[in-house]
């Protein structure tokens, strides 16, 4: 036997592969008593808002954060206060002069304030950054604990837009000065749906 076929069959003996179960995930992550405040909390660091109401309530409440915006478009079904429906322009820069959009958020996530948007309805993916402001719906059993909360519940089994979104646009790189609505919407709410 040569040198070399004795160095491979030293490793071929040595070299065994062992079966080790993999660390588990399931504690893993911060968890929160009250998921809500700690999202509002969140949201509120970054400029939005969180609010919890009913259902009926919805139109109102709009109407009492905007009582001056024009163009309302609004993919949220049972939300009446949108005057037009953005998914009937071809074009997105058509989108330009939205002065609100109110639309579907999926879950939220508490630990950072982010909403999770993959709204297959919705035609254009710009409708959520060329508004000057945006309401975002979501149920208030919809939030999650954390991040690792938040992948588990994704799926990307079709492909498509998703984005996470926290509060209105915000840049802090001038003068290391937060400014509110740099490159995309002015304000933002996030509101909660009572189960």
């Amino acid at each position: 036997m040569t040198s070399k076929e004795k160095i491979l069959k030293n490793i071929k003996e040595n070299n065994l592969v062992k079966d080790v179960k993999l660390p588990s995930y399931e504690n893993f992550g911060v968890k929160f008593e009250d998921k809500f405040e700690t999202f509002s909390k969140m949201i509120e660091s970054v400029g939005g808002k969180a609010l919890l109401i009913s259902k009926e309530d919805l139109d109102k409440t709009i109407k009492n954060l905007y009582p001056d915006e024009k163009q309302i478009a609004s993919d949220v079904d049972f939300c009446s206060v949108g005057n037009f429906d953005a998914n009937d322009f071809d074009d997105a820069h058509d989108l330009k002069n939205i002065d609100l959009a109110v639309v579907k958020g999926n879950f939220a996530v508490a630990e950072n304030g982010a909403i999770w948007m993959k709204n297959e309805n919705n035609r254009h993916r710009a409708l959520y950054f060329i508004a000057q402001n945006i309401v975002i719906v979501i149920n208030e059993d919809e939030i999650v604990n954390n991040m690792h909360e938040a992948y588990e519940k994704l799926s990307f089994e079709k492909a498509g837009f998703g984005v996470f979104i926290s509060g209105p646009s915000k840049t802090a790189d001038i003068e290391q000065s937060l400014v509110i609505g740099a490159h995309g919407p002015k304000s933002g709410y996030v509101i909660f749906i009572k189960s």
